[in-house]
Order: C-alpha cells, then sequence, then structure tokens
C-alpha cells in the first residue's frame, strides 16, 4: 500500500519489522531486496509521489564553502534518482586501501568483498556489469578502434557509463508495496528517533505531515536511508537520550563530509583535427551512454602523496553550449517515447555523442525545476537558436560524416580527502515542521587541490608527448579556485568503520552504540574516490539487507 499519512485515521500507525526512513535509491533498494522475506516492511517518504510546495520547504540548507544545490536534496518517493542522469561507476582499488598520507582513509571491508554486490546491482537495478568497465572487454574495447591510442606513463584511463535511460527508483520499485505488509507512507517526516532510557535501542520514529500532525510508528528496526546531509541532521536532532544526537558519542556524526567538486577548466588544442573517439569523447554502447575518464595512475598517487581525481574530455562542437541545442536534448530526454524509439533503432550501432547535454553530469538548465510555462518557454529556446539546432541535427540524425574536432575542454572531478572540518551541524533555525536546519561546511583542502593540479601537470606533458595536442591550462595560478561546484554527491557524514571513536557506523553499517539502528547510503562512505556513488550505495544496500535477512531476521536473502 501506498498511502499519505495525513490522510490515515489514526496517529498510531501499524507496527513493523523494518521501518526504512527515505525513498531514494538505498531506501529503495533495501526494500526491495526484502519483500519476500515475510517481514513487515515499511517504507517512510517525506514527499509525495510528486514534487510539491512542502516538500521543497523542507530542502532548505545553509552553506559555506562549496554551495548545496537545492535540487540535490529531492522529497519526493524515489528521491534523488527523479532527477539524476545515471551516471555510475565502481570505484577504484586504492578508494579502499590505507593511504598513509591521508588522514582517515581506507574502508573496513575491501573491493573484493564488494564486487559480488556490483554484479547483483547490475542485475537486479539496471546498472552496467562489470565487464562492461574492463579495460581489456566491454566498453574498454572501443579505445582498439580509436585512431587515439595513447601509451600512458602515469596517467589510468577510468570508464564512467549511464543506463540509456537512467532509474527511476521510485517509479520503477513502487510495486513492491502491492504486497501484504509491504507500504509506504507519503507526507511522512521523520523529526526525530526515540529510544529507551539506554539509548541502546531505537523504540520509535516520530512523525508530522505537511499540516503539522503528529503520529508514531514502531518498528524491531530502523534503517535511515535519506542522504549525506539528511542522515547526520536526523541523527543530531534525535536527542531524546543524549543533548549532542543519537550515535555521537565521540562527535562523529555529521564529520568527514565529501563531494566530488567539479567545473571546467582547461583546453586542449589538438595538434591534428579529429572525428569521432567514442571511447573518450563518449558514445551509445549496449544500451548504455559512457565515455573514459583520465586519472592518475594509482602508483604515481602513492608515489607523490595524491587523491583519485580525474577530467573528462568534452569536445567543442560547434553547436556546444547553445542553449537552442540543450533545450532540444532535453525535451528528447523527456520523451520516453522518442528516447525507446531511438535506442532501439540504435541498440546494434555504436552511437557517438554529439553534445556533453546528451549524457552524463546534467548542468543546472536540465535539473532545475519547471513549471508548464517554464517547459514553453525552454521549447521557445529551439527556433531562437535555429542555426545551431540545425546543425546539430544534421550530424545527429541526417548525415553520416564526423564533425571536425580542434578543442577539447577539460571538466575536473575532485576526489575530497575525508577532512573532520567538512561537516554537517544543525542550527538554531527551524523548518516548517519546527525541525533545526542543516547547515553544511565544506570546501576542497590544500591536498585537493594539489592533486587536481597535479594531474593538469601529467597530462600537458603526456599529450604533448603523445603528439596529440597542446593543454592550457593556469590551474595552479589561478584565483579563486575555479573547480567550485559541487557534484550533489554527499558522502562520509555517517562514515563506516571498527572504531567508534573515528566512524559512526560498523562494518554492517549499524551504528555502534545503537543496537537496531543502521543507516543505508553514501553517508557511510569512508572515503569518496571520483565514481559518481549511486552504484556502490545500490551494491551497499544489498548488502546491507542481505545482513538484516540473514543474520538478523535470520531469513534467507537472494543470493548474489
Amino acid at each position: 500500500m501506498i498511502q499519505d499519512i495525513s490522510k490515515y485515521g489514526s496517529r498510531e500507525l501499524p507496527d513493523y519489522d523494518i521501518c526504512i526512513i527515505g525513498s531514494g535509491p538505498a531506501g529503495m533498494t533495501v526494500a526491495a531486496e526484502l519483500v519476500g522475506q515475510g517481514l513487515r516492511v515499511c517504507v517512510l517518504e517525506s514527499g509525495l509521489t510528486s514534487v510539491n510546495e512542502h516538500g521543497d520547504s523542507l530542502r532548505v540548507v545553509k552553506s559555506n564553502g562549496i554551495k548545496i544545490k537545492e535540487y540535490s536534496r529531492e522529497r519526493v518517493l524515489g528521491g534523488t534518482s527523479t532527477t539524476w542522469a545515471g551516471l555510475s561507476a565502481p570505484l577504484d582499488e586504492i578508494d579502499f586501501a590505507p593511504r598513509p598520507w591521508l588522514s582517515h582513509s581506507s574502508w573496513p571491508i575491501s573491493r573484493e568483498e564488494l564486487a559480488p554486490f556490483w554484479e547483483a546491482a547490475a542485475e537486479r537495478y539496471r546498472f552496467p556489469p562489470s565487464s562492461l568497465f574492463e579495460a581489456s572487454g566491454g566498453f574498454g574495447h572501443l579505445r582498439r578502434q580509436s585512431g587515439f591510442r595513447p601509451r600512458w606513463h602515469s596517467i589510468t584511463e577510468k570508464i564512467f557509463l549511464a543506463a540509456s535511460e537512467s532509474q527511476n527508483f521510485g517509479k520503477e520499485w513502487k510495486h513492491i508495496f502491492e504486497g501484504e505488509g509491504h507500504d509506504a507512507w507519503l507526507d511522512a517526516t521523520v523529526v526525530e528517533l526515540l529510544t529507551d532510557d539506554t539509548g541502546r535501542r531505537v523504540t520509535a520514529a516520530k512523525l508530522r505531515s505537511r499540516n503539522r500532525q503528529g503520529f508514531r510508528l514502531n518498528a524491531r528496526i530502523f534503517v535511515i536511508a535519506t542522504g549525506g546531509i539528511e542522515n547526520a541532521r536526523l541523527l543530531l536532532n534525535s536527542r531524546s537520550s543524549s543533548p549532542s544526537g543519537l550515535g555521537n558519542q565521540h562527535d562523529q556524526v555529521g564529520r568527514y563530509l565529501m563531494n566530488h567538486p567539479k567545473n571546467y577548466h582547461g583546453m586542449l588544442h589538438l595538434s591534428k583535427p579529429t572525428g569521432d573517439l567514442p571511447f573518450y569523447y563518449g558514445c551509445l554502447y549496449k544500451g548504455f551512454a559512457g565515455y573514459a575518464g583520465l586519472r592518475l595512475s594509482e602508483n604515481y598517487q602513492a608515489e607523490n602523496k595524491l587523491l583519485n581525481s580525474y577530467v573528462r574530455l568534452e569536445p567543442l562542437f560547434p553547436w556546444t553550449d547553445s542553449e537552442g541545442v540543450e533545450a532540444l536534448v532535453i525535451l528528447a530526454k523527456h520523451s520516453a517515447f522518442l528516447m525507446r524509439r531511438f535506442t532501439q533503432r540504435k541498440s546494434e550501432e555504436l552511437v557517438a555523442l554529439r553534445d556533453y547535454s546528451e549524457t552524463g553530469d546534467d548542468s543546472d538548465l536540465q535539473n532545475a525545476r519547471k513549471s508548464l510555462f517554464e517547459w514553453i518557454q525552454l521549447a521557445f529556446k529551439i527556433p531562437l537558436h535555429l542555426p545551431s539546432v540545425l546543425k546539430y541535427l544534421q550530424y545527429r540524425l541526417i548525415t553520416k560524416a564526423k564533425p571536425r574536432i580542434k578543442s577539447v575542454r577539460l571538466r575536473n572531478f575532485m576526489e575530497m580527502e575525508p577532512h573532520p572540518n567538512n561537516r554537517v551541524t544543525v542550527t538554531e533555525d527551524l523548518d516548517e515542521l519546527g525541525v533545526r536546519c542543516p547547515q553544511v561546511e565544506h570546501d576542497s583542502t590544500e591536498a585537493d587541490r594539489r592533486s587536481m593540479i597535479e594531474l593538469h601537470e601529467v597530462l600537458t606533458r603526456e599529450f604533448q608527448e603523445q603528439g596529440f595536442g597542446r593543454l592550457e591550462t593556469s590551474l595552479g595560478k589561478t584565483k579563486p579556485w575555479p573547480i567550485d561546484q559541487e557534484a550533489s554527491h554527499h558522502l562520509g557524514t555517517t562514515r563506516m568503520g571498527e572504531d567508534p571513536k573515528t566512524s559512526v557506523v560498523n562494518t554492517n553499517c549499524r551504528l555502534h552504540h545503537t543496537e537496531n539502528l543502521f543507516v543505508a547510503g553514501g553517508s557511510v562512505f569512508p572515503t569518496s574516490g571520483c565514481a559518481n556513488p549511486t552504484y556502490t550505495i545500490v551494491a551497499l544496500s544489498i548488502r546491507l539487507a542481505q545482513h538484516l535477512a540473514n543474520d538478523v531476521f535470520k531469513k534467507q536473502a537472494p543470493s548474489t
């Protein structure tokens, strides 16, 4: 059952075995994995099935340093999967390993331990299988067909892929609530978790609806899955047993916030014009859109004490940055019929990308909330930029000729070190439901910036050695630091670890000092790497659900 909580006739909700707070990729995955296990499971969603004014008002956050975007924290069934572009990649070996040059680095679980759960995410949630990320096969075999096959010395290529139709976890998995004992409560904002006198067990979730009605929900197990900022906020606002917040005995909740700061900087002037380089510039391949980014090799990172950042190569077409072309791409993406027809027709072909907006990291124009009038305004951008649109359509749909590319710009994505001063706290300001608002303080550190500067310097040398082109960059001298846009990847605020003094949850994602409270999502990441995190978030959520079913409730979970 999916039901608006404000229309329920009682303040006392049914009791459940497992209560999952949040309906984004993490929460919906945990719920979907537990269906059929003989457990009573509910999901609490602060929003409704579509965005609304009240849900938007609850996204308020104050931020210093890197500014947090509003649309990075959606209050709607499906969470941020309703806005994301679907780009993903597994984390790298170095992301899990101890890095002595970084404080608070390494995961308490290995990459090998997580590998089967990435495979399960591919099988059940439409992520790319691991074979597609292989350099020697899958998407990697496109490199051998490329006119540019460099022999890198200190550079490694990393593949990023997105399903041609990105996953919307709210739409794709709402059917799980059709069965008896599986419920989704909408307009159900959890304002506090209540505990017993010892603080060792959560006894109930305290909820409020948009009309400020109060509710109480009891469960045996609780899972918080509301995103990196909101996970920390809920714990810090749950003070029934401790004035510092639930699980915050050692002042660790909210600390080590990481993101993937991004922006343009650097222009590669090619020695000779190129046509398509699908492996590097991007393409549609076997139902996935993707490209290879460039990062420093792991040996080079270790020798020089650097982080795992990367750059994406974006070719400059005659129509690049045309709002008319971007408007056309946005409208096409929102037409499921057009997109499915196009991808079905091209399913056996390798289709080179013809604009940055076709896949990957979406722009503010694509993500901005749009009324009917704003959709009409968007459509009018097409005739206003008609020459660029026609040129784009010529190369996209009509001619088989390849555009001559003379310059390529760099889009930079940084790994942030897990620094305790990058954090989420709560203020005395209250939101519409009377809950303390989050305050985010985070910015890139000297180590973060030095790593990206070094990547640019190495690329400058290697592009020249390969005869590919001249990289124009002034990253080491530019002030203020130009790579300053957030990627909406809020990670690390309830980090996983074995020591309660430096982490919030254990290796099973359970709060160290609370027996029946678990955390799902990117907030448990000890380090962030440079990969878009949702693939790993879903893998960890499958792992958590299996632990709950097998070890906590002694049920048989689907094998990975």
